[in-house]
């Protein structure tokens, strides 16, 4: 895959958004902060892509990984992306993938209600999965049972992960004609 500067571009943006968006978070009685790092995933996969936004998270996670401190809370390193929410972080690839691939197949033409319902039901997606990566993730690393797994990690950021794709549904149809313009094959 040969990239224009552009696309570059669009990749170190996005990248850019996740990494200041990410690290703002609200610490809970579990493990897991809720964050805005899954409202910038969502919307870089969205917005630049498929693919062009899961380059953009790999990005985000290697910065993290080398040390700067992009995770929730400014954590930082390896030892944050293999450690016990490590698979919510991994998760978020398969979450700007398949929110931009939804996205780009079925809705990003269209306009009105369906656009919204598309963009929704890709992020909706994309959410499923990375909650499945990062539970079982999860439940590997602390032997915890599914139930208290899913009471930890997924069940108290639901409403937060609803919201946050309300918000990207906001905010996608007034700016994909900048990114499109930015991502064009030039």
């Amino acid at each position: 895959m040969k990239l224009s500067v552009k696309q570059i571009a669009a990749i170190g943006i996005m990248a850019a958004v996740i990494s200041v968006l990410s690290p703002l978070a609200i610490p809970l009685s579990t493990e897991v902060p809720i964050s805005l790092a899954t409202l910038a995933v969502m919307l870089a996969g969205a917005l630049i892509g498929s693919k062009l936004g899961t380059f953009a998270v790999l990005i985000y996670i290697l910065l993290g990984m080398i040390g700067i401190p992009v995770f929730a809370n400014y954590s930082a390193g390896a030892g944050v992306v293999f450690g016990m929410t490590g698979g919510y972080i991994i998760g978020y690839l398969p979450l700007a993938f398949l929110t931009g691939w939804i996205y780009e197949r079925f809705g990003r033409k269209k306009s009105g209600v369906m656009e919204y319902v598309v963009l929704f039901v890709g992020m909706l997606v994309g959410t499923v999965v990375l909650y499945v990566i990062g539970t079982i993730w999860f439940m590997r690393y602390t032997g915890m049972s599914l139930a208290a797994s899913l009471a930890a990690c997924v069940i108290p950021f639901i409403p937060g992960d609803l919201l946050k794709m309300v918000v990207v549904c906001l905010l996608v149809p007034r700016l994909k004609k900048t990114a499109d313009r930015l991502i064009a094959n030039s």
